[in-house]
């Protein structure tokens, strides 16, 4: 590995880029700019993006030696969660520290480590004269408040790209890199039930009035999953089914109920890990987040509230599901109940074919970089700008090196620096081999 990219790292590391509360703009500032000043030292161009009072966004560009090559987009973050409880922190979560192999900081794993072998690799060809594809560089701020400027900057870019490369998942053991070629949208709905202008009194009222955790409940009840965790086939509309090609590729991961155990969870039913893969990456889910409502005393309850969440399968329209969830919500609504919903979260799933030119040639560039055979894999989470880029047209590369393990968004993250020099061995390789795609910008 080259040391320059671990010491550059570090030094990114070191920059507290927090964008979920408690971070300094001028911090946001100077991890945008430490991107930037990377592209223009390796004789790129660029600039910093201002989208309304958003965080800026990383734009700049690296040219192939060849003019006529295909042009890659690579997409990655600089901000950060919030460290969280500092005692629980081994080392201070911004003055990286390298232990047994990895290091620790938070951001080493979500996603500067995970994302930096992309930009320092381009960075180093460039400057050699080497580089093979054109290589356009989008880093946002704001990836973990909702990316709000990046996705209208996409929507707004007329240049376009040939294929696109996202750092910023996870392998599914230490030993497998992985492509992930779906990704699950969602619907997310807070939800009020409102039965009366006040809470009253049970021993008066109860039995007579319309208590509203109990209608709350009821509604619920119309859309909970079953006793094998299987939501009803009216918010699995139009699930696409895994390819033979995934399935295969599946069979090489580890067991689903292993994974199970290993999270701390208990199965929802006894076979609920032979069918992990599919559930979690392939299937419709839904999930009540929360429930609130009432006091501990003797009442009924005037109002209460749920969050309520539903993983969309690709093939699946976010908009469509809405309504079907909220007509199911409704039906059980009782006269002289109200209930209001609002929309947090809607987000588009994404489906890319393993057959696809730009993911059969990187497969190749990883079982090269890695001395491993990838396997495809669906990730059960939401990325919504990789729904943005395959709405654009684009093949959507979805790779990284980030373990289970690497603990994002919690005390002590790390990145193992095998997974730094896997990055940095792949990111060369995707370059090289993405130089045989046709261009078609």
């Amino acid at each position: 590995m080259d040391p320059q990219l671990l010491d550059e790292l570090v030094d990114w590391l070191r920059v507290p880029s927090i964008s979920t509360g408690g971070g300094d703009r001028g911090d946001i500032e100077r991890a945008a700019t430490w991107v930037i000043d990377r592209v223009l030292a390796a004789g790129g161009s660029g600039e910093l993006v201002r989208i309304a009072d958003g965080n800026p966004l990383v734009v700049g560009e690296l040219r192939a030696r060849d003019p006529t090559a295909p042009t890659m987009l690579i997409y990655g973050h600089y901000d950060v969660q919030g460290p969280g409880a500092a005692e629980q922190w081994h080392s201070p979560p911004f003055e990286p520290t390298i232990r047994d192999g990895r290091i620790y900081a938070r951001g080493a794993c979500d996603d500067k480590g995970n994302f930096l072998p992309l930009l320092h690799v381009a960075c180093a060809m460039a400057v050699a004269g080497e580089l093979p594809v054109n290589v356009r560089v989008l880093v946002e701020g704001e990836e973990e408040i909702g990316s709000g400027g990046v996705t209208t900057w996409l929507r707004a870019d007329g240049r376009g790209a040939d294929a696109a490369i996202v750092f910023d998942a996870l392998m599914p053991d230490p030993e497998t890199p992985a492509i992930t070629v779906g990704l699950r949208g969602a619907v997310m709905l807070n939800l009020q039930v409102l039965t009366a202008e006040h809470n009253l009194h049970s021993g008066l009222y109860g039995g007579s009035v319309l208590n509203a955790l109990h209608v709350l409940q009821g509604i619920l009840g119309e859309v909970l999953p079953g006793p094998d965790g299987r939501v009803r086939e009216e918010l699995r509309e139009g699930v696409i089914a895994p390819s033979a090609a995934e399935l295969s590729s599946w069979q090489r991961l580890p067991s689903g109920d292993e994974l199970i155990d290993h999270s701390g969870g208990r199965p929802v039913y006894p076979g609920a890990g032979g069918e992990y893969y599919i559930r979690n990456g392939a299937d419709a889910s839904l999930d009540v987040n929360e429930i609130a409502g009432g006091e501990p005393r003797t009442i009924v309850p005037a109002q209460a509230r749920a969050t309520l969440s539903l993983r969309l399968a690709p093939g699946q329209d976010p908009r469509r599901m809405h309504e079907v969830l909220s007509s199911l919500l409704r039906s059980a609504l009782p006269d002289g109940a109200v209930l209001e919903e609002t929309e947090v979260m809607h987000a588009e799933p994404a489906l890319f074919e393993p057959t696809e030119p730009a993911l059969r040639l990187a497969a190749e560039a990883l079982r090269r970089a890695c001395k491993t055979e990838p396997a495809f894999i669906r990730c059960g989470g939401s990325v919504p700008i990789v729904a943005e880029m395959a709405a654009r047209g684009y093949p959507v590369i979805v790779g990284g090196f980030g373990l289970a393990e690497d603990q994002i968004h919690a005390p002590n993250e790390s990145f193992s620096l095998r997974s730094l020099e896997w990055g940095e061995a792949a990111a060369r390789e995707l370059y090289t081999a993405l130089a045989a795609l046709p261009a078609r910008t």
